[in-house]
């Protein structure tokens, strides 16, 4: 506004009053002019930075770096995504996809028993505290976490000290010596990498708290076995959030490349082979190339969730 307009405003401040009042009536009038107008900074974050980014990453992909003088040459062309096709390449992905959907169901065979203990089976005190329980560790730091469970997967571990004294070294041994899932020791395993993903991304899902109560006492009272009652009531109700739950455990197990970095063996997964292409190699075409294929992983696996009324559980 100009000094004179302002000037006028102070004068006459029935003036701006009336300017406020048409505001307010045009929002009451057209109401979807006020959530229009607060969707429109996150709806700018997501367009430009996210979908942004992910444009410029897909645009990298096409392009390819030159061998002698490692710089990127602006060519389009299907090089990288050729090279995703070589076994060394397929191996790493069908690896992080069965890696993503063992932690997703172990989180699942987990996660379930004890939710549906908290929701049912517990009350004020005892439900407050199984809570926090199941809260607190994500209140410390994922690294603190992470390399807490290296030192308690170790050779000379709390773990292996516990496995000496029941005298169970035996059991240890034959695991750690069994192939694809053994090491050196736990924390130099397949096995061990599988536990970490299992602790860190185990969703604890609520859904359960939404099943109406009246439907397992009308299962009951028409007969039907607690057992029946859990696979025909109780597991169909509670599957949109299951659904929903996997896809926190899939998506951050698929693209994670700390925990493969310091718990296990030399296996690659995913989010290494990226994180070494453009931050070792220098190789961004491949690397934008390679981070697509999760890009493609989980947009079919939320295609499957949602067939499973996974987003009306969130």
């Amino acid at each position: 506004m100009s000094g004179a307009e302002l000037s006028s405003l102070r004068h006459h401040p029935q003036l701006g009053a009336g300017v406020g009042d048409r505001i307010s009536s045009l929002l009451l009038r057209r109401e979807y002019y006020l959530p229009l107008l607060l969707l429109v900074p996150p709806l700018l974050w997501f367009g430009v930075i996210y979908l942004g980014s992910l444009f410029t990453l897909l645009a990298q992909s096409f392009f390819r770096l030159d061998d002698f003088s490692g710089t990127i040459v602006y060519e389009v062309g299907l090089q990288n995504f050729i090279a995703l096709l070589e076994p060394a390449n397929l191996d790493v992905i069908k690896r992080s996809v069965v890696m993503a959907s063992l932690v997703t169901v172990a989180s699942v065979v987990i996660g379930f028993p004890l939710a549906y203990m908290m929701a049912r089976h517990t009350r004020g005190t005892t439900k407050a505290l199984l809570y926090i329980a199941v809260m607190l560790p994500l209140w410390s730091s994922y690294l603190v976490r992470l390399y807490a469970w290296k030192l308690l997967l170790a050779k000379e571990g709390a773990i292996a000290w516990l496995v000496a004294q029941l005298h169970l070294q035996w059991l240890l041994e034959a695991i750690l010596s069994m192939p694809v899932i053994g090491g050196n020791s736990m924390s130099f395993s397949p096995l061990g990498t599988f536990l970490v993903f299992v602790y860190m991304w185990l969703p604890i899902q609520a859904s359960i708290e939404r099943i109406p109560p009246s439907l397992i006492e009308a299962s009951a009272d028409l007969g039907a076995h607690p057992r029946r009652t859990f696979w025909s009531v109780i597991f169909p109700l509670a599957m949109p959030g299951i659904a929903a739950g996997s896809i926190f455990s899939f998506s951050l197990t698929l693209g994670d490349y700390i925990i493969p970095q310091v718990i296990g063996n030399s296996t690659l997964f995913i989010g290494q082979v990226v994180y070494r292409q453009q931050g070792i190699a220098g190789n961004l075409p491949f690397a934008a190339a390679f981070s697509v294929a999760p890009i493609i992983i989980i947009a079919i696996y939320l295609w499957l969730a949602k067939k499973k009324g996974a987003f009306d559980a969130l």
